[in-house]
């Protein structure tokens, strides 16, 4: 099963070409999905330094975060439900930490997920399912198994 997953990068340079030579120019672009989404965008503050960069936009190392706890919830929440188990509500707070790695190039190199979920109904899992839950999650997650960075899962009922 082949599927394409589409985005289009506009990035336009406004200034002097004299500006540009020198490094000095805006960053910031958009990214557009093919549901009409369009996603103003700049490199991290910590990667760029503002004026060339805008962090009220979102940056490449926090959509990468954003996608594995993305993907890991979706795949948490279907498999509770094919568990029989009614998930109300999920939140994670997940955390990147980008390092350099062993060629000094900076990467993202752990992303921390935070995820607290609310169940609902009589057959909230236990610690234990709950984790096991969060394994399988992780071991069927597409974006995971799509990357080297190290996803660690800290996991509390409610």
């Amino acid at each position: 099963m082949a599927a394409e997953h589409l985005a289009t990068i506009v990035w336009e340079r406004t200034g002097e070409t004299s500006d540009f030579l020198r490094g000095k120019y805006s960053r910031e672009h958009t990214w557009s999905f093919d549901g009409g989404v369009v996603v103003p965008a700049s490199p991290s503050p910590s990667v760029v330094r503002v004026p060339h960069s805008n962090p009220a936009n979102v940056d490449p190392e926090e959509a990468f975060v954003a996608a594995i706890a993305s993907c890991h919830m979706l795949t948490f929440v279907y498999l509770a439900g094919r568990a029989g188990i009614i998930v109300d509500g999920y939140q994670d707070n997940a955390v990147g930490i980008m390092t350099k790695n062993e060629k000094g190039v900076a990467w993202v190199s752990t992303v921390t997920l935070y995820p607290r979920v609310r169940y609902g109904g009589e057959n909230a899992p236990t610690h234990a399912e709950e984790s096991s839950l969060h394994h399988e999650a992780h071991e069927q997650c597409i974006i995971a198994n799509s990357v080297r960075t190290e996803i660690v899962v800290v996991a509390s009922n409610g």
